[in-house]
């Protein structure tokens, strides 16, 4: 008889697959591993980058608010139009406008417009 010295066919399957498999685990927590630092160095280079330019537009506007002249001021408001109460057309016009916005009605345009003519 010859005598056996390994653990044979069965154990030897078993144990290779028994290491495949520890070494798959082990490569994809390292694959994860280096994956979630390079996405960490890769959004502390992106914050940096909007910090810089957070700043250089800072620094441009600084820049030309300083080599702005300063606005000027605004231009004083126009005296309004004397209302026109002896012109019987511009009146006429505005109840005419009122009449068309629904403000008065037919009844009420046709008192208003002959108190204007003096009828």
């Amino acid at each position: 008889m010859i005598g056996r010295r390994g653990p044979g066919l069965m154990g030897t399957m078993a144990r290779t697959a028994v290491v495949a498999g520890t070494a798959t685990a082990v490569s994809g927590n390292v694959a994860r591993r280096q994956a979630g630092k390079a996405q960490q160095a890769q959004m502390a280079a992106e914050m940096q980058q909007e910090q810089m330019k957070a700043e250089l537009r800072a620094e441009m506007a600084a820049e030309a608010a300083a080599a702005a002249p300063p606005p000027p001021p605004p231009p004083a408001a126009a005296a309004p139009a004397a209302p026109a109460a002896d012109d019987p057309m511009a009146k006429l016009q505005q109840l005419a406008d009122m009449k068309a916005q629904g403000l008065l009605t037919d009844e009420e345009f046709a008192a208003a417009k002959a108190k204007v003519l003096g009828s």
